[in-house]
């Protein structure tokens, strides 16, 4: 049997971008049991409170909610249990020693298969303040009227 490939996206923060400035981006492999595997390729995730912690030189992704596998029996998993992140170790001293400073945090942004392995996108992000988040809403909105007026224009 031939495994799937490319990208298949299981789950995606979209509140992240706008709640956090992101400074650099990670792909991450997850340590999951078999129910979790299954739940994640029935296409049911949230990443909406999920962070990710560094402790004892080991990365763990915590808050994500993969919900029960409707099938599984006695042998299914917590769902909002912490799982273990697979990264090399350049880039674990990497974000351990950014997230020391203040106001840096490591977010979640997608959770996907690649090639048929379960992968988490993470970021390393600074908090954003209420202003910014404003301004970032107001841009958008004068881009999107401005792209109308043009399509306007030229549909005249």
């Amino acid at each position: 049997m031939a495994k799937d490939t490319g990208r298949k996206l299981v789950a995606s923060n979209k509140k992240a971008r706008h709640d956090y400035l992101i400074e650099d981006v990670f792909e991450a492999g997850l340590v999951l049991s078999g129910t979790e595997v299954k739940a994640l390729r029935a296409g049911r995730a949230s990443l909406i409170d999920g962070w990710c912690e560094i402790t004892d030189g080991e990365a763990w992704l915590e808050g994500v909610h993969i919900p029960e596998y409707t099938q599984g029996t006695w042998t299914n998993h917590a769902p909002r249990r912490k799982r273990k992140l697979l990264l090399h170790r350049a880039e674990i001293d990497r974000l351990s020693s950014k997230t020391r400073e203040k106001g840096q945090t490591i977010v979640p942004l997608a959770l996907y298969f690649l090639d048929g392995r379960a992968k988490v996108e993470i970021a390393l992000a600074r908090g954003k303040k209420e202003y910014d988040k404003r301004q970032a809403l107001r841009e958008r909105q004068d881009n999107l009227e401005a792209q109308r007026a043009v399509r306007e224009k030229r549909d005249r």
